[in-house]
């Protein structure tokens, strides 16, 4: 799959987004930015239908033409992918407590095992608590290549959408219940794998339109236009109905959220909507994307230390050094640990006659 310049521009707007959100550690931005910053976590579930849809795509293709599943190929991509800048933090907030984010730090072998959304103790431990959405991608590595050759055998379309609406019910029974018996909020609906699954899911339908129903894709992609204006309609309603966490939005936000940016990353996948942009910065952006993620709360975290010393700096002087510092970790990380080693991934592959596909790179966890 060659790089698509809208999906860049949906990262790059994803990861600033996530990073705007994270500004509470600081203090949070100055009015009127709280409106846009509050909602960033909802970057995250951007990240899921991208990553639902390329990774969809990569391991359904070959499938689709009847060649057999390479697991092992598949995750040896992954691990060169994810580990390495992943590994790199979470040594630092092991290793040097004083530039955590916050104090307490869940147990080690559980960001090892991709166990920590499951097992977090939110209220003490709130430390690289965004590992969570990495753990979800994990899980989601693990079952949905073996789900699609299932499913590819099976070649059954009511199937497809029988477990689909199944994922979708269960996830807003699960949320629904842990809401009205007043369960944490980020503990029990929020971090969760088994409730979060609706974006992957989403990401994952429309690489399936496209490689199996390509008159319907062809048919959708004349319309990409009308696509992302129903995405941004149906992602507007979703903030609104988010403007709290009781139990219609608990319930019904999160699939709506998903369905929207569906709509987003299917007409993105184009060139007949802004799919064809090619805005400046936005592939940079995009591919640092990852790096970004993981180290940016170090980054705000250092420079807030810095500046409780120079209280002058405020506003818009201090806004600067904070992206300053965030895009200087993020390439540190991104230039000093991910690229070799994606480096030596392709170098790895070639060996192996195959040609690595460095295409699209979600975050988190990316396609490759």
């Amino acid at each position: 799959m060659h790089r698509l310049p809208g999906l860049d521009v949906l990262r790059a707007i994803a990861i600033v987004w996530v990073m705007l959100f994270h500004s509470w550690i600081v203090g949070g931005l100055d009015a009127p930015y709280n409106a846009v910053a509050g909602y960033g976590w909802m970057g995250v579930d951007l990240f899921f239908v991208l990553s639902g849809y390329l990774i969809g795509y990569q391991l359904l293709k070959p499938l689709s033409l009847g060649e057999p599943l390479q697991l092992g190929g598949f995750y040896q991509r992954r691990a060169y992918r994810i580990l390495p800048a992943f590994l790199t933090v979470l040594a630092i907030y092991v290793l040097l407590p004083s530039w955590r984010e916050a104090p307490g730090l869940q147990p080690a072998w559980q960001f090892l095992t991709f166990t920590v959304n499951l097992l977090i103790n939110y209220q003490h431990n709130q430390a690289f608590s965004h590992a969570w959405s990495l753990c979800v991608e994990e899980h989601f590595y693990l079952l949905f290549p073996l789900l699609a050759w299932w499913l590819t055998r099976r070649h059954s379309r009511t199937l497809v959408i029988s477990l689909c609406v199944f994922v979708v019910a269960a996830g807003m029974v699960m949320r629904g219940y842990a809401s009205v018996h007043g369960e944490s909020y980020l503990e029990s609906i929020y971090y969760p794998t088994y409730t979060r699954m609706d974006g992957l899911m989403a990401g994952v339908l429309v690489a399936t339109i496209q490689l199996h129903q390509p008159q319907r894709w062809a048919a959708l992609q004349s319309r990409a236009n009308t696509l992302a204006v129903a995405g941004l309609i149906v992602i507007g309603f979703a903030i609104w109905l988010f403007r709290d966490r009781t139990f219609a939005p608990v319930v019904f936000g999160f699939p709506l959220l998903a369905l929207g940016f569906a709509l987003l990353v299917a007409a993105a996948a184009g060139v007949k909507s802004f799919g064809r942009w090619q805005v400046p910065g936005a592939g940079w952006m995009a591919a640092m994307s990852y790096s970004l993620y993981l180290s940016h709360k170090l980054a705000m975290h250092r420079v807030a230390s810095l500046l409780s010393t120079h209280p002058q700096i405020h506003g818009w002087a201090a806004f600067s050094i904070y992206a300053a510092a965030i895009l200087l970790f993020g390439a540190l990380l991104h230039y000093g640990v991910e690229r070799p080693f994606l480096r030596l991934r392709d170098r790895h592959t070639a060996r192996r006659g195959r040609t690595a596909a460095d295409a699209e790179e979600p975050f988190p966890a990316a396609s490759d």
